[in-house]
C-alpha cells in the first residue's frame, strides 16, 4: 500500500481508509490541503515542480501542498507539507475549502495561507525552482507559463475571497468543465 487518505463523501464526511493512488483510479474524493505563501512584502511564492514528479512533471504552481493523511485535519497537514517541501514552519491558517473537480480525480481542497519572514529550503525532489512575486505578475506568469489546472480553480476562488486579485481571461475552469 502507497499512501492512505480517508475517503470522503460529497459533504465531507469520512466513508473509510484507502491507498490514494486507488483513490485517484477510481475518482472517489478525498482531502487535499494548500497553503498560499506569502512573505513580508506581500508576495507570493511560485515554484516549479520537479520534472521526476509523478503529477504535473515541471508545472508551475502558487500552492504548496498534498494529501491529508489519516487522523489529520487540513491545517495540520497544511502544516506539515511547509515543513516537507520549504524546510518552514509557520503560522497558517485556514481560508476555505472546496470540492475540486481536479484535473485527474474530484478531491476537497482545503486552502491555507502563510507569511514567511525566512529562507526556505525547498525539497529539490518536489520543487525545482522557486521565487517570490508580486500578484500582479502571478497573473501574467499564469498567461504564459503552465500552471497546474487546478491551481488555476484554487486562484479564482482565492481572488474572489481577497478581492485584489484577478483570474486572467481565458484561465477560469467553472467546476464540472474538466
Amino acid at each position: 500500500m502507497g499512501e492512505l487518505v480517508e475517503r470522503v463523501d460529497e459533504h465531507d464526511r469520512i466513508l473509510g481508509v484507502v491507498d490514494r493512488g486507488r483513490a485517484i483510479q477510481e475518482r472517489w474524493l478525498h482531502r487535499v490541503a494548500t497553503v498560499v505563501c506569502r512573505d513580508s512584502a506581500s508576495r507570493i511564492l511560485v515554484h516549479r515542480r520537479a520534472e521526476t514528479d509523478s503529477l504535473f512533471p515541471g508545472q508551475y504552481n502558487w500552492l504548496i501542498g498534498g494529501a491529508v493523511a489519516v487522523g489529520e485535519s487540513y491545517l495540520d497537514a497544511a502544516s506539515r507539507e511547509l515543513v516537507e517541501e520549504l524546510g518552514v514552519r509557520g503560522r497558517t491558517r485556514f481560508l476555505f475549502k472546496f470540492l475540486c473537480h481536479g484535473a485527474i480525480a474530484p478531491y476537497w481542497l482545503g486552502l491555507h495561507e502563510t507569511v514567511i519572514d525566512q529562507d526556505v529550503l525547498p525539497d529539490p525532489s518536489e520543487i525545482a525552482w522557486h521565487d517570490w512575486i508580486p500578484e500582479s505578475r502571478l497573473r501574467d506568469a499564469m498567461r504564459q507559463r503552465p500552471f497546474v489546472p487546478d491551481s488555476i480553480d484554487a486562484f479564482r476562488r482565492y481572488s474572489l475571497l481577497t478581492g485584489d486579485l484577478r483570474m486572467p481571461a481565458g484561465e477560469v475552469h467553472e467546476e464540472g468543465s474538466r
